[in-house]
């Protein structure tokens, strides 16, 4: 009975959300069939592991915490190897609009580790508060605190150096 409560809690989670959950993947691995890979393995993931799920009300973090790791694990095995997709290389070529600024942030998130990077997706891209990100990462808020007043100290400190070049 529970089961059948927390598949269909989970169905409807990632059916409301799946926006948010494809820009996690592509967040990291900045590549729509990759992203989209990440979103069906972690679907595959929740669903093998339904059972293991205590509480309803955590499923949209649990669910959270597969992708992450999913996408991190994806990442490890292609060993960095980033693409682009065709549409943004159309788009970057077609030469309308300049969008440095945002190539550069996304460059420089990418060269964060990948904790501090986690930290400022969640909380920005996301816009997740620090409790839910320390429940998703499974470390406290004050850890939570540390890293994302860390990543966004490394962030201002590289964006600086780029300007002055």
């Amino acid at each position: 009975m529970k089961e059948n409560k927390n598949y269909r809690l989970l169905v409807n989670c990632v059916t409301e959300h799946k926006e948010d959950f494809y820009r996690l993947a592509y967040s990291y691995v900045k590549n729509k069939e990759d992203a989209l890979d990440i979103i069906q393995e972690s679907i595959k993931k929740a669903l093998i592991s339904i059972k293991k799920v205590k509480e309803p009300n955590t499923i949209k973090s649990w669910f959270y915490k597969i992708v992450i790791h999913t996408a991190i694990n994806f990442l490890r095995k292609q060993k960095k190897l980033i693409l682009s997709d065709d549409q943004q290389l159309d788009f970057l070529s077609s030469g309308k609009e300049d969008s440095y600024a945002d190539m550069d942030l996304h460059n420089d998130l990418d060269e964060l580790p990948i904790q501090y990077k986690t930290v400022i997706i969640l909380r920005f891209f996301e816009d997740l508060k620090i409790n839910e990100i320390a429940e998703i990462i499974e470390t406290n808020s004050n850890t939570v605190k540390t890293r994302l007043y860390t990543a966004l100290k490394r962030l201002r400190i590289k964006i600086t150096e780029e300007e002055i070049i």
